[in-house]
């Protein structure tokens, strides 16, 4: 008995010390954990500007792509740890099967079978000043239109350029 105690309190014991929690800026998503003295210390001071660099998408199609997620994610830890939100500038670069996950309910819909899962999720971003930028190429090869995606959505030329010009503004690429 005593060591099935030890291994449930062994267990459990992660769940003690990281509990997951809802964020300020974005608290519908982007749910992560506080971390404690952390010897690599958050810089609050400085702005950082990131763009996140989304090429894929995940089988699952009833989800929120879990990349899309990182943003809110970015939003909320930063701000949690101190950093201003004025300081937080935010970009999603779409490109190759992720545009599928930008795809208005009615397309969606004739795709999956289902509304889109992401559509609460850009809507929150967008509202929190994320540019979410498609790629022209991409959406040519796929045949998608401006109609076919969410009203969120920005058409670049291609991701290739959208990426480029936004590293030139002094945003920092995450590609996952």
């Amino acid at each position: 008995m005593k060591n099935k105690l030890s291994t449930f309190i062994f267990l459990l014991l992660p769940l003690l010390i990281f509990s997951q929690e809802k964020g300020k800026i974005i608290p519908e998503y982007g749910e992560t954990y506080e971390v404690v003295s952390p010897d690599f210390k958050t810089d609050i001071q400085n702005e950082l500007k990131v763009v996140f660099d989304v090429g894929r998408t995940f089988k699952d199609s009833t989800k929120v792509n879990p990349l899309f997620n990182t943003a809110a994610r970015y939003f909320n830890m930063h701000v949690d740890a101190g950093v201003a939100f004025e300081n937080l500038q935010v970009a999603l670069v779409v490109h190759g099967s992720a545009a599928n996950d930008i795809l208005n309910n009615k397309k969606y819909k004739a795709k999956y079978g289902m509304d889109n899962p992401n559509t609460g999720l850009i809507s929150a971003l967008s509202k929190k000043g994320v540019q979410i930028i498609l790629c022209g190429q991409t959406a040519a090869h796929r045949n998608i239109s401006k109609e076919d995606t969410l009203p969120e959505i920005k058409f670049a030329l291609s991701a290739m350029t959208a990426l480029v010009q936004l590293q030139n503004e002094n945003y920092r690429l995450i590609n996952f």
